[in-house]
């Protein structure tokens, strides 16, 4: 086994990062979903395009706005250098979706990509806590820098992923059984004003829960700084 996955020495217990663990929880989890700022640039083409179909019903302006929108946040980051990971990601499913609304020529389109991406998450991180593979730990486990250590070094902390995908998985679950009626019964517009209004809240609500579960579980195990006193030691038993 490498240091990422190992079973603790007897007597071993998990070392974490200095400081309040909800704290860096928080910090963590902010890192992870990009924040304020990534939160409204994965909104701010969804909005537009609802907004500008509300005013003149024309799928092909509203879908090209969208997606100009997405690529100029995107230019925005790299000529700031900062991260793009999170615009990257909010700008394909935007693509996917203007492909879709232009393929359809029904704003329906614009929204079914990310309704049908969104649903497949839900199952995913439902499935990953039911097997006990919980899907947040292997997506939060790098960021603190504890990869797959949880899984049999620190059980609390499984324990306690297994509870925030649950919830994320449900979350999700619960908010697509709400919209897919919308998309297959309502009206446009107003599926897309329901989309907007359900953006954020279920988002919010995942995320509180997860650093609820998480800053009350043992801190995680810097398998990088393992790692890093392994090879110095070895370097100096070399010497």
């Amino acid at each position: 086994m490498t240091s990422l996955d190992r079973p603790s020495t007897p007597g071993s217990a998990p070392s974490g990062p200095p400081g309040d663990q909800k704290e860096v929880t928080q910090a963590a989890l902010f890192d992870a979903f990009g924040g304020i700022r990534g939160t409204v640039e994965t909104m701010l083409p969804g909005l537009l395009f609802v907004m500008i179909y509300t005013i003149n019903k024309d799928v092909t302006m509203s879908a090209i706005a969208a997606g100009v929108v997405a690529v100029l946040l995107v230019i925005v980051r790299l000529l700031r250098k900062d991260t793009v990971k999170h615009a990257f990601s909010g700008v394909f499913g935007v693509a996917v979706g203007v492909a879709f609304a232009l393929f359809t020529g029904s704003a329906k389109g614009f929204y079914l990509p990310g309704m049908i991406y969104g649903v497949g998450l839900g199952v995913a991180f439902t499935l990953s806590a039911l097997v006990g593979f919980p899907l947040l730990g292997v997506i939060l486990g790098p960021v603190f820098k504890e990869n797959l250590s949880w899984r049999t070094r620190n059980p609390g902390r499984k324990k306690a992923y297994t509870k925030a995908s649950l919830a994320w998985g449900l979350i999700f679950l619960a908010k697509y059984a709400i919209l897919f009626p919308l998309y297959w019964w309502g009206d446009e517009t107003q599926l897309g004003w329901v989309l907007i209004a359900l953006k954020l809240p279920p988002m919010v609500l995942a995320v509180y829960f997860t650093w609820v579960f998480l800053a009350k579980a043992p801190p995680p195990i810097d398998v990088i700084a393992e790692y890093e006193a392994e090879e110095q030691a070895a370097r100096e038993k070399k010497a």
